[in-house]
C-alpha cells in the first residue's frame, strides 16, 4: 500500500498473490483485521537542524521526498515499521545485523542455523524477540528455548514469540521444477524495544542458503 503522491490522500492498495486467492475463494472470508505502517522511503539523516530558515524547515527535504507506490515484494517493503516511543528517548534501540552464511550442501539439504539477535540501546538484560517466517515452503523455524511457535491459518507463516534464539532450517525444493519464488524473509522484532531487523532468506533450490 502506498500514497500515489504528496498532494492527495488517495491510497493505492495491491493484494498479494495469497490475498487474491483468499478474495477469490468461496471457502475463505477475506477480512482485514490488522495492519502496520512503515517508513521505508525515509532517510532520517536528511533531517537538517542547521537549515537557515529555522526549525519549521528541518524536515523540508523529508516532507518532499517521493513515496513508493504499492508493490508486493515482501523482501523490500515493510522493513522499517513504525512504533510508539517516548519522544525524549535519547537513542533508538536497533538489532545488530545478522549474517547467516552458507550452511548447507546438496548432500545435506535440511541444514539449519541458529539465529540469536542482539539489541543495541536496549534493556539492561537481553530481551525476548518475536520471529516471523513468511513462507514455510522454503524454510522453517523452531524455538531453541521457551518460545511459543504458532502457525497462520493457511500454515504458510510461522511465528515464534518470547524467544531469545531460534533454529532456521532450509528446505529442499529441487523437485519442484515449476517453482519461481526462492526468496522469503524472517522478521525479528524486540518485544521490549520494538526494534526490527529483516533477514532475507534465499533458497537456491537445492536446500542450501546462498
Amino acid at each position: 500500500m502506498g500514497f500515489l503522491d504528496n498532494t492527495t490522500i488517495t491510497v493505492d492498495a495491491i493484494l498479494t498473490k495469497r490475498g487474491r486467492e483468499k478474495l477469490a475463494s468461496a471457502d475463505e472470508v477475506f477480512e482485514i483485521t490488522h495492519f502496520a505502517l512503515a517508513d521505508d522511503e525515509i532517510d532520517y539523516e536528511l533531517w537538517d537542524t542547521s537549515h537557515p530558515n529555522g526549525s519549521t524547515y528541518y524536515g523540508a527535504v523529508l516532507e518532499n521526498m517521493p513515496l513508493l507506490e504499492a508493490f508486493v515484494d515482501e523482501t523490500q517493503v515493510m522493513r522499517y515499521k513504525l512504533f510508539t516511543a517516548d519522544k525524549d528517548k535519547p537513542n533508538l534501540a536497533f538489532i545488530e545485523d545478522i549474517q547467516l552464511g552458507n550452511i548447507g550442501s546438496v548432500s545435506n539439504p535440511n541444514a539449519s542455523v541458529s539465529i540469536t539477535p542482539s539489541t543495541t540501546n536496549g534493556p539492561s538484560t537481553p530481551e525476548n524477540y518475536t520471529f516471523q517466517l513468511l513462507n514455510t515452503d522454503l524454510a522453517s523455524i523452531s524455538p531453541t528455548d521457551s518460545g511459543t511457535l504458532t502457525l497462520s491459518n493457511d500454515n504458510r507463516t510461522q511465528t515464534i514469540r518470547g524467544s531469545k534464539s531460534i533454529e532456521l532450517t532450509i528446505k529442499d525444493v529441487s523437485a519442484d521444477t515449476s517453482r519461481t519464488i526462492f526468496q522469503t524473509v524472517v522478521f525479528v522484532t524486540g518485544e521490549s524495544t520494538a526494534a526490527t531487523r529483516v533477514i532475507i532468506i534465499k533458497n537456491n533450490s537445492k536446500g542450501t542458503f546462498e
